[in-house]
């Protein structure tokens, strides 16, 4: 499971490290040890080894997406990640997944530097990730729920706003008015997500209060990601306001709109209950549409910023990119004052 060889893999990806992170300015570079301030998110089914790696030795912090990894493939993950690049990197860890307990361990056991963790409490597992040396960030809805996180003790927080994909908060904030509210309530290093694909996003999100940005739709649609080619093109394919919020009575969801979407909509225009939607939803479906490429029957889930995205490129093409487009737009920004 997610090791298929994305066409065009193989070659050895650039170090473009070339200072020391660790004294840089920037407290997620800072904290991470990595040269950009750009975390790829742990998304599941694409968030494999080969992603998470080629992020890592660019320059940026890879992330596995152990939401759909049985504990012995995140084992394998670890493992082939480490193999891949000595580069920091890390682990996306949802806490309502059943597993939970053997994924900690593995994380603790194979020595992985940074976890990310989401939908859950995080009082519940920070402390005991720190103990062992980890880095703990969580991913929150909202400056209440970063407050929390503060307090619980992780190092950062990741304040997602509606534009997001995959699972969303209930409150629909988006990203332009969160990032702000959440600087205001924490002094942790706060890192922004949700309708962030470019240097002009990244550079607007850091103007708002962001120290640094975490990147799934983009990085989804990359030649290492481990989703399913189909998955990827229709990404692409993807128009604006192609995507919607859905299943907000179960768990809130962005998704594509397809034929299983459509039926989803029809299901909550009549009122279908919790029950009824979780039956409609099944077992299995983002793994049907996201990685067995199933555009019909299913769950594609991605952000907003999918509209914007236009092709397929590797992960280091993106993060290189993303990069040069920021310190272009920075250079600028002094003469947009006009009065």
């Amino acid at each position: 499971m997610y090791d298929r060889l994305p066409e065009g893999m193989g070659e050895e990806q650039p170090d473009l490290q070339n200072s020391n992170p660790a004294s840089s300015s920037n407290r997620v570079c800072a904290l991470f040890k990595i040269r950009y301030p750009i975390v790829q998110a742990g998304m599941i089914w694409c968030s494999g080894w080969r992603l998470a790696a080629a992020v890592s030795q660019a320059g940026g912090l890879g992330l596995l997406g152990a939401g759909s990894m049985y504990p012995e493939v995140l084992r394998h993950h670890i493992r082939q990640v480490k193999a891949a690049t000595n580069r920091p990197f890390g682990v996306n860890v949802p806490l309502l997944y059943p597993a939970i307990e053997e994924h900690m361990a593995i994380i603790r056991d194979e020595g992985v530097p940074v976890v990310f963790t989401s939908a859950g409490n995080p009082k519940t597992w920070t402390s005991g990730l720190k103990q062992a040396g980890i880095k703990v960030v969580h991913v929150v809805p909202s400056a209440a729920f970063a407050i929390k996180a503060e307090a619980a003790g992780v190092d950062a927080v990741v304040c997602e706003g509606f534009e997001a994909g995959g699972h969303n908060g209930r409150e629909e904030t988006t990203s332009m008015v969160l990032i702000p509210l959440v600087r205001e309530a924490v002094n942790i290093p706060v890192l922004a997500a949700g309708g962030i694909a470019s240097g002009r996003s990244m550079l607007a999100a850091m103007v708002l209060g962001a120290d640094g940005v975490q990147i799934g739709s983009r990085f989804a649609a990359s030649v290492e990601s481990s989703a399913h080619p189909n998955f990827k093109q229709v990404i692409v394919d993807t128009p604006e306001g192609g995507t919607m919020l859905s299943l907000k009575p179960l768990v809130p969801v962005r998704l594509i709109r397809n034929p299983f979407q459509q039926k989803v909509a029809e299901a909550e225009a009549r009122g279908a209950s919790p029950a009824e939607l979780a039956a409609l939803l099944g077992r299995a479906r983002a793994k049907l549409g996201m990685f067995e490429g199933d555009l019909v029957e299913g769950e594609l889930e991605i952000g907003q910023v999918a509209g914007a995205i236009r092709d397929i490129l590797p992960a280091a093409d993106i993060l290189r990119g993303i990069v040069a487009e920021f310190e272009t737009v920075s250079a600028t920004a002094p003469r947009l004052k006009s009065w």
